[in-house]
This record gives C-alpha cells, sequence and structure tokens, in this order.
C-alpha cells in the first residue's frame, strides 16, 4: 500500500535563469555544422556573423559573389576588380540590402558555392541574384594566364574574357621585354602587343648571332695570320 505522506518526486534545474538566456541566445546565432559521410556544413562563429553586418575587407563585402580575391594588392585582385562590381551591380536587387545576400549566402549556401545548409534560403538567394556568380578563378599556366569562371549574362562573360585576354597580353609583353633586356640592356621597349615585342626579340637574337658568326669569324682569320702565335 502506498504511503499518501510521502512527497511526489521533484526534478530541480539548479542553472541560473541568466547562464540559460545566454544559452539561447546562443543557439539562435550559432549553429554548429552537421556532417554525413563526405557532405558537411560549418560551424558559424562570431566572425562569420560579423561579416554579414560588419564587412572589413572587400572580400567580406562581396563574399556572397563566390570565389572573390582576397589579396588586394595581387594583380589578379586588380584586374579582376572591374568584373565583381559589374557583378554586383547586376546581382544585387535594388531594393536588397548587400547584408541580406551575405546572410543568406552564410545561412542558406552555408558561405560556399557548393555546399547548401538551408535549401529555402538558398533558393530565395539564387533567385535574388539571378545565379549569378564567381565560381573560379586561377593562373594555369603561367602567373599571368587566367582563368575566370562565371554564372552570368553575356555581357558579364564577355567582360570576364577580356580581362583573361588582357591580363594574358600584359604579362606576357612583361615576360619577353625580360628577355629582351637581357640580351641588350639599352634596348627600346616596343610595347603594343607581344606580336611586336617577339620580333623585336626575334631580330635581336638573329643579330647578336650574325655578331658572334662574324667575331668567329674575324679571330679564325687572325689565328691564320699566326697572330695568336707565340
Amino acid at each position: 500500500m502506498e504511503n499518501m505522506n510521502e512527497e511526489p518526486f521533484k526534478f530541480k534545474y539548479n542553472r541560473p535563469i541568466k547562464e540559460m538566456a545566454v544559452d539561447f541566445i546562443h543557439s539562435l546565432l550559432f549553429w554548429r555544422g552537421r556532417k554525413k559521410q563526405m557532405i558537411y556544413t560549418r560551424d558559424i562563429d562570431w566572425g562569420d556573423i560579423k561579416e554579414v553586418f560588419l564587412p572589413e575587407s572587400f572580400e567580406e563585402k562581396y563574399g556572397y559573389l563566390g570565389s572573390v580575391p582576397h589579396n588586394e594588392d595581387s594583380e589578379v585582385f586588380k584586374a579582376m576588380y572591374p568584373l565583381i562590381l559589374a557583378m554586383d551591380y547586376e546581382a544585387k536587387p535594388k531594393y536588397c540590402p548587400r547584408w541580406f545576400l551575405r546572410f543568406l549566402h552564410l545561412f542558406g549556401n552555408d558561405k560556399s558555392i557548393v555546399r547548401v545548409r538551408n535549401f529555402r534560403l538558398h533558393y530565395l538567394f539564387r533567385k535574388l541574384t539571378k545565379g549569378i556568380m564567381i565560381w573560379d578563378y586561377k593562373t594555369k599556366w603561367e602567373w599571368y594566364d587566367l582563368r575566370i569562371s562565371i554564372s552570368a549574362p553575356k555581357h558579364l562573360q564577355d567582360l570576364a574574357s577580356a580581362i583573361e585576354t588582357d591580363f594574358y597580353s600584359r604579362g606576357r609583353q612583361e615576360e619577353i621585354a625580360e628577355k629582351i633586356l637581357k640580351l641588350d640592356p639599352k634596348a627600346s621597349i616596343i610595347w603594343g602587343g607581344v606580336d611586336r615585342l617577339v620580333k623585336q626579340y626575334n631580330e635581336l637574337v638573329d643579330k647578336k648571332s650574325k655578331q658572334k658568326e662574324n667575331l668567329k669569324q674575324v679571330m679564325g682569320d687572325d689565328e691564320d695570320l699566326g697572330l695568336y702565335d707565340n
């Protein structure tokens, strides 16, 4: 028979209300990433939130576009700078603040060009930006052989191609100019195109070759005359 005077079991939670409130706010702002086999999402921290509302660098400001160069002193950054601004102009709706796109990029795209953290936010992001993004940029064979991969309308694709062509041309010209100056430090560089500098370099090589042949001929004639005999 049960004892009616026995006190019922009570669960007592000893954590302070302030601590529980902090944990609740923390849970709202910071989501831990998830991992399932090869698929994972990143942990979100204060730094990510800060980049959304208070970006400090060019990359943080326009990072919602995808693979944005981070080194603002590099030649690649300077070359891609007008393309990024043009893509931002096309991707950002006039009524939509840029911080909101960064927010969607973080919580929808997991701050990635391949992962998805939340499909609803991801689809909203793609709808607002019209799918405009920078997939990748890299230099392949030489430092000036820039390759830019983007999803964008044709006029932005044409701009990217023009940047690639100009970047290659300027880099290749600098490379050939260095070779010319090694052969003749006093040479006057004829800028204006790769073909023009290649022609100048080949003419200089032919000139140097003929000078060497003439020098060998003179030395051979002197030797035949016995000028080198002791």
